[in-house]
């Protein structure tokens, strides 16, 4: 795992099965972003068992199947749909493409689980939200840097059992390499990746959403502009936006893809936590001019100050709450209505975004 490459980021934790093998069978389809390998080494991690893999691009199929012996390549996406072990199929499709896949898979008998931004526009969140209701499938969605970091899978056990008190506002900072030319051709295409707000700023909107306890809010401001890439001129390097919760806290957060060469990672990914008793700061994938790397915590409270290092230690839950989910029918890893808000949301921000650059 090349830290420095954000594209294709695959944490990998210790193995921690929730069910003996074959008893959960998964697919891939859909390889086009390199998120997916983060999403299948959850799973495996979790027990599941991955049977197909299918893309188009055979050479991201063959290089799927190298690195997980036991896929096979299917011959088709039919040949999965109808596949009766397949339980759930994972994605990382072209972002405009994954609700098509996602409303075929439900409509299959089978959940999904794809990568964000699982929606670049409001009639695609629509339409899956009424395949939802009328398949009773999962359309679950990798929101990474919460699901697959460590300080802030630990930050939310703080928050929860009310370290900081009541939380006021959360405030973000999401800065990502930017990495070309091996980048393909859609991710410039803003019909296709749905632009900066809808792409890497929904993971902040939905750290939001989780800390905060919100289950809905306003977009009250939001901001996009190209200032370093010129040579794409679809592209939007930065963006920031400003939202209120319906129980009125506050968030703001920034992104771009400006992270400098000298970085040691793909960016220096941050998140606080203010509350009315304390606060929390993640330092998620390093820590400049400290010696410890990513997965970092600081805390803050009337009667103590603490900065500790949770790296190996906490795991990554969701992927074994999402395959019990998938078996029993509960919501224990995320509820389909957050899944949906935050995408929602993060359309919201980028529809009504103003270019600044």
């Amino acid at each position: 795992m090349d830290k420095k490459d954000g594209m294709n980021y695959a944490p990998q934790g210790i193995p921690n099965p929730v069910v003996a093998k074959n008893e959960f069978v998964f697919s891939v389809a859909g390889l086009q972003h390199g998120h997916i390998y983060g999403m299948a080494n959850g799973l495996i991690e979790a027990g599941a068992t991955v049977k197909y893999v299918y893309d188009g691009d055979a050479s991201l199929v063959a290089e799927f199947c190298a690195r997980n012996p036991g896929a096979k390549q299917a011959e088709s996406l039919e040949q999965i749909l109808q596949d009766d072990e397949t339980r759930l199929v994972a994605a990382a499709a072209v972002p405009n493409e994954r609700a098509a896949l996602g409303i075929k898979v439900m409509e299959h008998g089978k959940d999904y689980f794809t990568d964000k931004t699982p929606f670049t526009e409001t009639r695609q969140l629509d339409a899956a939200k009424e395949a939802v209701v009328k398949t009773g499938k999962k359309y679950m969605v990798y929101y990474s840097e919460r699901l697959h970091a460590e300080c802030a899978v630990h930050a939310g056990r703080l928050i929860k059992g009310g370290a900081i008190g009541d939380v006021v506002q959360v405030l973000g900072t999401g800065p990502h390499r930017h990495n070309p030319p091996p980048r393909p051709d859609w991710f410039y295409i803003k019909e296709k990746y749905g632009g900066i707000l809808c792409d890497i700023g929904s993971h902040q909107i939905e750290h939001y959403l989780y800390f905060a306890g919100e289950t809905d809010a306003e977009v009250v401001s939001s901001r996009v502009g190209n200032f370093n890439n010129p040579a794409y001129p679809e592209f939007e390097d930065f963006g920031d936006a400003t939202l209120t919760g319906a129980n009125g806290t506050a968030c703001y957060f920034r992104v771009d893809w400006l992270t400098p060469g000298g970085l040691d990672a793909w960016g220096d990914g941050r998140t606080f936590v203010f509350g009315t008793k304390g606060y929390i700061e993640l330092r998620k994938y390093t820590d400049v001019g400290a010696a410890s790397a990513g997965d970092n915590v600081i805390i803050v409270t009337g009667d103590k100050m603490e900065r500790y290092n949770v790296a190996g230690v906490v795991g990554f839950p969701f992927f074994g709450d999402l395959i019990l989910d998938c078996l029993n029918r509960t919501e224990n890893a995320m509820t389909q209505a957050h899944a949906f808000k935050a995408a929602e949301l993060c359309l919201r921000a980028q529809e009504k975004a103003v270019r600044i650059k």
